[in-house]
This record gives C-alpha cells, sequence and structure tokens, in this order.
C-alpha cells in the first residue's frame, strides 16, 4: 500500500473508454461500494473521473460517483467539439462550460481529439491556440474550472512503425495510435499549441498529463513548469518513460514538489499497477518491470525507483490536488 493517504488524479471509472475492453457501454466500475473498499487496501481514497463526458452522461456520472460517494470522487467534463464541424461558435462551447459548472462537474478534460481530429466546418483540424478558442479559455479561468489535458500520445506514436521505433509492438497490435504520415499537426506542433495557451491564460489551472506528454524530454516539461506557475502535471500511464531516466525525474519533482500528481491512469481501474507506482516513489530499487504485460509494449526495458522524500511524497500523493480540487479533501485520512 501506499505509505502516504492518496488521490489517484487520473482514473476511468465511467462508460467513456469501455469499448477498450470490449465492452460499450457498461461501467468499468461497476460496484462502486466495494471497488472504494478494495482501493483502500492500497491506501487510496479519492479519485478524479475523467468519463464524465457532456450532457446526460456528466449527469449519471455525477449521480454514480460523487453525489453517492462525495468527497471520494471529482468528475470531470468533456466538451463536445463536434459543434464545430456544424458550424458553430465559441460561444455554444461556453455554454457547455457554464453547464457543466452549474451541474457540479469539478472541472474540464480537454483529449487529444483537439488537435488531431476536431474539424471547422470547412473539413480544417482546429489546434488548441486557435485564436476562435480564446473564450473558452477565459470561460473555464472565470468558472475557476481546472483543465486535466491530453494532448498528445508518446513521441514514438508519431515516428515510423519500423524496427527502430520503440513502441514497436504497441503499434503493431494497435495501428490505430499510430499518426505517422496521417497528415496530422505533428508531436512538435501540438506541444507548441499547449504552450500558447498555457502562457497566454495564466488564469486557467491546467494539468499536462501523462508527464506533461512529454516524459521523454523531461528538460521540455522542466521549462514549461519553470515558466508557467498555472501548470502541473500528473506522472499517470508514464512510468516506462520516468522510470528510465529515475535521477532526472527525482531532480524535476524535488525542483517542482507542489506541481506533480499521482495519477495512475488504469483501464479498467483494478489498482493492479498501484504497487509499481508506489515501488518506484517511494524506494530505491533498480531494473524492476513497469508493467505485469509481457512483453511490455510501452518499451522492453526495465525502470528504477526514485525514493522521493517523505514530504515530497505527501505533495505528489494526495496535497496537489487536493489544492486543485478540495472537495475531495473531506473523506482523505490524515498523513501518518
Amino acid at each position: 500500500m501506499a505509505k502516504f493517504p492518496a488521490v489517484d488524479a487520473h482514473t476511468h471509472p465511467g462508460r467513456w473508454l469501455s469499448d477498450w475492453v470490449g465492452e460499450p457501454g457498461r461501467w468499468l466500475v461497476e460496484d462502486v461500494a466495494r471497488w472504494i473498499e478494495k482501493m483502500a487496501a492500497f491506501n487510496v481514497h479519492g479519485f478524479v473521473n475523467l468519463d464524465g463526458r457532456w450532457g446526460t452522461e456528466l449527469r449519471e456520472n455525477l449521480e454514480r460517483f460523487d453525489y453517492a460517494f462525495p468527497g471520494h470522487f471529482a468528475t470531470f467534463a468533456h466538451l463536445n467539439w463536434s459543434v464545430l464541424e456544424e458550424g458553430a461558435g465559441a460561444d455554444v462551447l461556453v455554454s457547455q462550460l457554464v453547464e457543466a459548472a452549474r451541474m457540479g462537474a469539478a472541472g474540464i478534460k480537454i483529449w487529444k481529439d483537439l488537435g488531431l481530429s476536431i474539424r471547422d466546418s470547412d473539413g480544417v483540424l482546429v489546434l488548441p491556440d486557435d485564436p476562435r478558442l480564446t473564450p473558452v479559455w477565459e470561460a473555464a479561468a472565470e468558472l475557476e474550472l481546472p483543465i486535466w489535458w491530453h494532448i498528445a500520445d508518446p513521441v514514438a506514436f508519431f515516428e515510423p512503425v519500423d524496427q527502430r521505433n520503440e513502441n514497436y509492438e504497441m503499434l503493431i497490435e494497435r495501428p490505430d495510435w499510430s499518426f505517422h504520415g496521417s497528415g496530422r499537426p505533428t508531436f512538435a506542433r501540438l506541444m507548441e499549441a499547449l504552450e500558447h495557451v498555457v502562457a497566454a491564460h495564466p488564469a486557467v489551472t491546467f494539468v499536462a498529463v501523462h508527464a506533461g506528454c512529454y516524459a521523454e524530454n523531461l528538460g521540455w516539461v522542466g521549462r514549461m513548469l519553470d515558466s508557467y506557475p498555472n501548470l502541473n502535471i500528473d506522472i499517470a500511464a508514464r512510468l516506462a518513460q520516468l522510470g528510465r531516466q529515475p535521477r532526472a525525474t527525482r531532480e524535476l519533482i524535488l525542483r517542482h514538489p507542489h506541481r506533480v500528481l499521482f495519477g495512475a491512469d488504469e483501464i479498467p481501474a483494478s489498482g493492479e499497477s498501484y504497487p509499481t507506482h508506489f515501488r518506484f516513489l517511494e524506494t530505491e530499487d533498480e531494473y524492476f518491470p513497469h508493467s505485469a504485460e509481457n512483453p511490455q509494449l510501452m518499451g522492453r526495458w526495465m525502470i528504477s525507483g526514485i525514493d522521493l522524500p517523505d514530504d515530497v511524497l505527501q505533495a505528489v500523493y494526495s496535497q496537489n490536488v487536493l489544492r486543485l480540487i478540495p472537495r475531495l479533501a473531506s473523506r482523505q485520512p490524515a498523513n501518518g
């Protein structure tokens, strides 16, 4: 179990990604009360639910998780970007934000479809730093809705799928995850768009998930954290990258101990990966697997632990996310 009580800042207990496990429409956490008990055995007591979507789906997520188990869940809404394809303007998206806040959403999840697949009514891809979206970011600031942002997948997903690609096995298994030669923006252009938006909207709290979506280049991530106080990161689904550069990862977290959030991004959310996360964060162990897969599809290498000090562990495990989402604090045990 975690050395200190933890909040998982990146979970998927809802229905949004149920097709990934071959059961579209199924709640990925079916017995919520029993699941909370199971996660408590890992010393994980709070959860950011990134599956809220909008409209009826948002309401049903809020009722199933936040309202039924207050203090344990904070459900985030999504924006229905497809209205841009229908010719709608940013005012419609702003209305969606207002409605999400009214319903009780704790924040907004921005996914990679913005930049990689969403198009306007002329069929042109809409990038996140498109000036037409400025009212959206301004409304998020006014409504005090933090934004968890997944702007891009690993760098390897944008490179040729050949024997030199470090995620070759993964991309052979999931060819739809490759963006190489697709006519979409480059990885560099997406990261540029992320920086443009974060820099232009300092009143918005951003969490760039998956280690800033650039775990392969912690120098870049560190520069972003140095430059923009409104930016945070989580470590979700990036142990493979972070654990093969443990000294750089540890230095980054120690330099920004209040800007890094614990998260696992398990699908389905079983808690299976939690012990590996705890080992990575809490120990000096070397050369252990980053996942239970055989072979490990996110990289055929081992990782090492970063042995964070107790005060930093407490910040990463819970204090940082509780500062951003205070509603989760009511059910959190006191740190030992």
